[in-house]
């Protein structure tokens, strides 16, 4: 059963946007900062650039294959199954932290540190509920909560301007090569969320126009936003940004507009961080539906709820493993690692890129060949313990996969 195409330019631009504003600005700039210092600029120069020549070889490719998986069906139509399904597991595992990490941040600002577990546990059971009842309440629902993080946003940057003229910055450590490159893999957690509109291709009208603009939209305004955002928090805080649990917050108190100006900052980001969790849910559950149909993940989840038309089984199997991770893991932890599997989830997009035949490609091979190389760079520079613990899951992944083939074959099974 196929699902349906309901959403336009604008719902998929908000979805876009869901899965991105909130990452980055509310979760990754003392990570950044402490890793790139006074360098954090070009870090963020570094990841937008790896990000766009992603973003334009994710966008062409959906383009060109109009179905729910992302990268997973790119992989496997231009690369081989086993490239696919690659993409797909690391698409899969980068998500799933990426959601425990929004989920951890929602709990972060909301509520004391004696409840934010409870509180991450339960924000992601509700809204793997609303990701189960149907794909146009989740896009309704996350362009609410974008506009709220925008106009929530705008106030950090009024406060910050305010404050500047009396600011007193702590100076921001010497850049190192080996400081920004891992800056640089980390803000790119911020820019991921395109691949949520990518993973929609089965469900946006006119897919091959649709795609392409609405990925170009979401990412130009997001780096929009992290500029200023980004801009604000260095200029009012300097080094002391990097040991802040909380920055914006912080740029807030520098400008002297008390309690009331931290609840609108603390509001905001509890709805950035909803909004990509939203969107994130969604976009695991697509994945994981193309996947299960292919028999790369347990059959039963290739199944599509009959009234609402979403792969429900899948939205609620990522919601019990995103519960597990917040039980386990660290918000730290959680970003560096859910880099590491998406930075090789577009390493994959952009070699499937590269490889599309001549009378399919519609943009320069440099710009995949860019997008590659900087996918493993950044890879490469991420902190020691989130690569290590990314390489072992990876691995499982592929063993899991090449025991299924094994089993087939004994079987007489066809293989995929």
């Amino acid at each position: 059963m196929p699902l349906l195409r309901r959403l336009s330019l604008a719902d998929a631009v908000a979805i876009g946007l869901g899965a991105m504003i909130g990452a980055g600005v509310f979760a990754v700039w003392g990570p950044a900062i402490g890793a790139a210092g006074s360098g954090v600029g070009i870090a963020l120069a570094i990841a937008a650039v790896i990000a766009f020549c992603n973003a334009t070889s994710s966008s062409r490719l959906a383009a060109a294959y109009a179905v729910s998986g992302g990268v997973y069906a790119y992989g496997r139509a231009e690369l081989g199954p086993w490239w696919g399904y690659a993409a797909g597991w690391c698409f899969v595992i980068g998500k799933l932290a990426s959601c425990a990490a929004m989920a951890m941040t929602f709990a972060a600002y909301v509520a004391p540190s004696s409840w934010r577990i409870p509180v991450a546990v339960a924000a992601v059971v509700a809204l793997t509920i609303v990701t189960s009842v149907g794909i146009t309440r989740t896009a309704r629902l996350t362009r609410i909560l974008v506009t709220v993080a925008l106009i929530g946003l705008a106030v950090v940057v009024i406060a910050a301007g305010i404050a500047l003229p009396d600011a007193d910055p702590a100076p921001l450590p010497d850049p190192t090569a080996y400081g920004v490159l891992q800056g640089a893999g980390l803000l790119f957690f911020a820019f991921a969320g395109y691949a949520r509109i990518a993973t929609m291709g089965e469900e946006v009208r006119d897919p091959a126009t649709t795609i392409p603009r609405a990925v170009s939209i979401a990412l130009g305004a997001a780096l929009a936003v992290y500029l200023l955002v980004g801009g604000a928090v260095v200029l009012t805080l300097g080094g002391d940004a990097a040991a802040s649990a909380s920055p914006l917050t912080d740029v807030v108190a520098r400008a002297g507009w008390g309690a009331g100006a931290d609840v609108v900052v603390r509001a905001t980001a509890a709805a950035a961080s909803l909004g990509a969790l939203l969107a994130l849910l969604g976009g695991i559950g697509r994945t994981t539906l193309a996947m299960a149909r292919e028999r790369d993940l347990p059959h039963a989840l290739a199944r599509i709820d009959p009234v609402h038309r979403v792969p429900r089984r899948a939205q609620l199997a990522a919601g019990v493993v995103v519960v597990a991770i917040v039980l386990v893991a660290d918000l730290r932890g959680a970003i560096g690692f859910s880099s590491f599997g998406v930075l090789l989830y577009y390493f994959v997009a952009n070699a499937a890129a590269f490889a599309q035949r001549p009378e399919g490609r519609r943009l320069p091979r440099a710009l995949p060949v860019v997008g590659a190389i900087g996918c493993l760079t950044l890879v490469l520079a991420l902190p020691p313990l989130s690569s290590a613990i990314g390489a072992a899951v990876v691995a499982v992944g592929l063993l899991l996969r090449a025991l299924r083939l094994s089993l087939d074959r004994r079987r007489g099974t066809p293989m995929a």
